[in-house]
């Protein structure tokens, strides 16, 4: 009886003296942190690939498309596209793309002017009016017309591609589950013919 107090005593002595098995006490910890940097480097150096061939097969198809013959042949042209992003893709990636044509540059990206915005919030609000610069018959934040337009016209192409992660880690990190990735070009159509006027028209809100 008197022996056991010290035999308990020496026994933790030993086992807090023994580092047998600190090695993997210690991998228990840091290897998850470990495990999701080298998933998260393979994932942004994924994103990264993807994201430049996006761009050099979309400059690609621009160009191809601001050709005289670049309107009969889109479909051809956008298949292909999609198809060299594909290549480097899961299976069930999403590619959808996108055309709006403008008269210039300096109308990329500009909303529709407004001519009395009242409360100065860039939002053709009810009773302002507005130049109707793509007469789509209501206020747009894009000048732009769907399509390639004509002759001279400026096109805007985007190509936006959505995939699942390729590795398990999204959650780990507060990532969403799935990468969208999008690319844009900017190209004048060869003038082939004379370029249409605006034919713009004032409307109301």
């Amino acid at each position: 009886m008197i022996g056991r107090p010290a035999l308990r005593v020496s026994l933790l002595r030993c086992l807090f003296g023994d580092r047998s098995g600190v090695t993997l006490v210690e991998f228990a910890i840091v290897g998850p942190v470990l495990i999701l940097m080298i998933m998260g480097l393979f994932d942004i150096s994924h994103s990264q690939y993807t994201s430049s061939v996006l761009q050099g097969a979309l400059q690609k198809a621009g160009r191809d498309l601001t050709l005289q013959n670049g309107a009969s042949n889109q479909t051809a042209i956008d298949n292909f596209m999609i198809g060299q992003v594909k290549a480097v893709m899961p299976n069930n990636a999403q590619v959808t793309v996108e055309k709006e044509s403008f008269f210039d540059f300096s109308d990329v990206g500009r909303a529709e002017q407004i001519v009395n915005d009242a409360n100065n919030n860039g939002v053709c609000n009810t009773g302002e009016t507005y130049i109707d610069a793509n007469n789509s018959g209501s206020w747009n934040a894009s000048r732009g017309r769907s399509g390639l337009g004509g002759a001279r016209d400026v096109v805007l192409y985007t190509a936006t591609v959505t995939y699942p992660r390729l590795f398990p880690m999204a959650g780990l990190a507060g990532l969403p589950s799935d990468v969208t990735l999008k690319s844009s070009t900017v190209l004048r159509n060869q003038p082939f013919n004379t370029q249409a006027g605006r034919n713009t028209t004032v409307r109301n809100c």
